[in-house]
Formats: C-alpha cells, structure tokens, sequence
C-alpha cells in the first residue's frame, strides 16, 4: 500500500495548513466571488457582504501567499488592483461550488435540526455530552 506524502489527519502535517486556508469561510466565499472573473478590492467587499476591510485583506493575502490569488497593480493614475484566480485557485472551484450547493440544498434542514435540538437540550437541562 502507497503511503501519500501527506496526511491531513495527522497532527502537525503541513496539509492542514492548506486545509485551514481552503476551508475557511471568507476563503471560500473570496475565491467564490472571483469565479466570474477579476474584481477590485471593493468590489470584492461589496460581493463578500458582512466582510471587514481587515479581514478581506488578511484574506487575500493569505490566498495570494498561497497561490490561490493573483493581485496585479495596474499602472495607472491611480493605480487600480485587481484580484484573480490563479489556475490553483481554478482548480479549489469545482469542491467550493460542491459545498455550496450542499448548503444551499440543505440549510433548511439543518436550521430545523439546530432549532429541534435547542429546544430539546432548552427543557432537558444541563447533561453530559
């Protein structure tokens, strides 16, 4: 049986790191928004709505480190940014879109589950796990 290089399961393997950068919600959701094409900082803002400017920027740095993000300055007067996916980044769509159809499909459900287990545990009192 092959061994793989990495196993995310596996504390202290590089692979979470990646996992940690992927999976993150304001990852998903930058990377989602640059699936039609290049955008402005701004624009990226406005299509990431609830996102601080602090935590956009700390984002797409992370992505661009990563290789999942291209930023290119634009010489002009001002100089005008964009951010786009790299082919790394094309390649996390198809798994990225995968889990937005499922939350899209499926919220419903589990907004019942939650309200039905709150008011389940709300009269049961405290218990073990």
């Amino acid at each position: 049986m092959n061994q793989l290089p990495f196993d995310p399961y596996q504390r202290g393997c590089p692979s979470r790191t990646v996992l940690d950068r992927i999976a993150d919600r304001w990852s998903v959701l930058v990377l989602g928004a640059l699936d039609g094409g290049p955008l402005r900082f701004t624009a990226l803002a406005h299509r990431v709505d609830g996102v601080s400017q602090k935590m956009l920027t700390q984002t797409l740095r992370g992505l661009e480190r990563d290789g999942l993000v291209a930023r290119t300055v634009h010489a002009e007067v001002p100089p005008r940014v964009e951010y786009a996916l790299t082919d790394a980044g094309q390649g996390a769509l198809e798994p990225i879109r995968a889990m937005e159809r499922w939350t899209l499909d499926h919220a419903g459900d589990v907004l019942a589950a939650r309200a039905g287990y709150d008011a389940d545990h709300a009269t049961a009192g405290p218990s073990s796990p």
